[in-house]
């Protein structure tokens, strides 16, 4: 179970872009997160007339590492860690591990 996924808001724990918070557009791989307005690098782009790309300088936003970002808890206004605490029904569900409550699902 990932602790971390789509739709959920983290914060950025470590790199260039430490302290910034967005919310996670998708999983590249098992380790790699895209996180809206964090990792953003220039691009340069060839014009491309057949997909109607125009060339020029585009900023993009490139994967970053899983250990570098927490959730962000609203609840206290900081990161924390993710717990997963199993119900009496069998099914398991993501806690927060500073509050105990449960992330609500995106």
């Amino acid at each position: 179970m990932n602790k971390i996924r789509k739709g959920d808001q983290v914060i950025v724990i470590a790199g260039r872009d430490k302290g910034k918070r967005g919310t996670v557009t998708s999983r590249v791989d098992d380790s790699h997160l895209l996180i809206e307005g964090v990792n953003l690098v220039k691009k340069h782009v060839k014009p491309n007339p057949l997909k109607g790309t125009v060339g020029g300088i585009v900023e993009k936003a490139m994967p970053i590492h899983q250990s570098n970002v927490a959730i962000y808890n609203a609840a206290t206004g900081k990161a924390d860690r993710v717990g997963i605490k199993t119900l009496p029904d069998g099914s398991r569900v993501r806690v927060f591990k500073s509050t105990g409550e449960e992330i609500k699902a995106a």
